[in-house]
Order: structure tokens, then C-alpha cells, then sequence
């Protein structure tokens, strides 16, 4: 993975959540971030599939764990993990204090069961 080829370190996140979720009034299990664009979307994990569905509109090939503590990144036109990248702008993760899944007021009760059901 090198730099300048899908990867800005200098971008900022587009915020701390799922921008298309926020938008919607929809929840997330987990956030990825556009190395790229900043972009944050959720995860493939997630009901909606935002990150996934960023890449498809744009050929952005890069994301970023938004995670606390995670520094990987995925590369979806390869389908490859890397433990480490460059360091992209902060921040560099959703607040600590935010929950997985979030937003926490959009969660729902049953949020387990409707991501096995997927």
C-alpha cells in the first residue's frame, strides 16, 4: 500500500458516524473510513452497507477501520488486509464514548438478531 495511490493522509473524516445512516435515522454495527475522501460509512457488517456501497460509486479503493484501537485497512478492489497504512488525519476513530452498534438512540432492542438475519 503506498500513498497517492487511493490514500490522502491530509483529508479529515466526514464526521463520527455513517454519513448516509445519519442522514436516513439508521444505525450501524461498525464505521469504516475513506482513505481517500474521508468518507464514513458502515461496515459490511451493517444493514446498510454504506462503506461498500462508497467504493461501488466511486472506485475509492481504500478504507480504514474507524474503530478505537484499529489501525487496518481493507482494500476492496483486491480484497486484501493490511494490518497497518499510513496515518490518515485525525481523528482517527469514533469517539470512545460512542457505542457499536450506534447511534445508540437508533439501535434497536433486536439489533443482534437482525444482523444474523441478514
Amino acid at each position: 500500500m503506498t500513498d497517492g495511490n487511493g490514500i490522502d493522509p491530509s483529508v479529515p473524516p466526514s464526521g463520527s458516524g455513517c454519513v448516509e445512516c445519519d442522514a436516513d435515522g439508521g444505525w450501524w454495527f461498525h464505521v469504516r473510513r475513506c482513505a481517500e475522501c474521508g468518507h464514513v460509512g458502515c461496515c459490511d457488517s451493517s444493514p446498510a452497507q454504506h462503506a461498500t456501497g462508497h467504493f461501488r460509486a466511486t472506485g475509492h479503493p481504500f478504507v480504514q477501520s474507524s474503530e478505537p484501537g484499529e489501525v487496518w485497512f481493507w482494500n476492496y478492489a483486491t480484497n486484501e488486509l493490511f494490518e497497518a497504512g499510513p496515518e490518515l488525519a485525525g481523528p482517527v476513530s469514533h469517539p470512545v464514548d460512542q457505542p457499536a452498534p450506534g447511534p445508540m438512540a437508533r439501535v434497536p432492542a433486536d439489533w443482534a438478531e437482525a444482523l444474523r438475519a441478514q
